[in-house]
């Protein structure tokens, strides 16, 4: 990360962060500074959310408005601020716990919605912060705290869900792919509506260790051997690619954004008024 980045986008008296060594998270946290950076956009004028969790810690590094909320309330919080104030770039940073398990209803009611909210999901397949447990996006068989013989549920699909809930921007990207993610998480922020990705993270620490997935960069090359962009994928058959997960850009459309057509309702009762 060069210097000019972090003294632009970060406060320096908070770091070093606090993450564990070879946690994906500091790389996503990188690629949402960057993308930031990459957009010129008014640092006045960004506010960064986030609930509890590992990922989570990321607004306390990062030199915006920002929020720590309570857990899994980190889309409820945004809703109000975007409300409150349309022209503001509200951006929602979340784990896989905190999004998908306890602040489910909220990603699916803020998606339903559109609002121009920014949502990224840093996605380690455990609650990291809490002791190891499995979270809504654990693999099915892996191990956590509270699965100590494998767990027997089947995993979420976070862009699925978004995407059929009304999220008008969707994509996934992984720590392995920085360079990828960046360019998603600036298309998300630029999408007028509600932006969910779908950040893949690593968790050596507790997933790694429960799964002997080994160290910080097995679990990355994990990563690059099991991913397939989807652009690829459409281009091969099935068989070719069924067992990888997807990433990239998903979906891309235009709906009424939930602020601008609230505004509307506000306008027309001041006529005629």
């Amino acid at each position: 990360m060069s210097s000019e980045l972090i003294s632009n986008n970060f406060r320096m008296d908070k770091l070093p962060h606090i993450w564990c060594p070879g946690c994906g998270h500091g790389i996503i946290m990188r690629s949402l500074a960057k993308a930031i950076d990459n957009l010129k956009l008014d640092k006045s004028k960004v506010c960064v959310v986030s609930g509890i969790g590992c990922s989570s810690r990321a607004p306390g590094y990062m030199d915006f408005n920002t929020l720590h909320t309570t857990h899994g309330r980190a889309l409820a919080f945004a809703t109000g601020i975007k409300l409150a104030n349309p022209d503001l770039e509200v951006i929602v940073i979340t784990g896989d716990g905190d999004c998908s398990a306890i602040g489910g209803n909220h990603l699916i009611h803020a998606s339903r919605r559109n609002i121009g909210i920014t949502t990224i999901l840093f996605n380690n397949n455990i609650y990291g912060m809490t002791g190891g447990q499995y979270s809504p996006t654990t693999p099915n068989k892996s191990y956590g705290t509270t699965a100590p013989f494998g767990n027997i549920d089947k995993p979420f699909d976070i862009c699925k869900l978004a995407d059929a809930a009304g999220a008008t921007y969707v994509a996934r990207g992984t720590a392995y792919h920085a360079n990828q993610l960046i360019k998603i998480i600036e298309k998300s922020i630029q999408n007028n509506g509600f932006s969910l990705v779908d950040a893949i993270s690593v968790c050596p620490t507790y997933y790694g260790r429960k799964n002997k997935k080994g160290s910080s960069v097995d679990m990355l090359n994990e990563i690059k051997d099991m991913t397939i962009d989807i652009k690829t994928a459409e281009k091969l058959p099935l068989d070719k690619y069924k067992d990888k997960l997807l990433i990239g850009e998903f979906k891309n459309t235009e709906q009424p954004e939930y602020t601008a057509e609230y505004q509307k309702i506000i306008n027309r009762f001041k006529k005629e008024r």
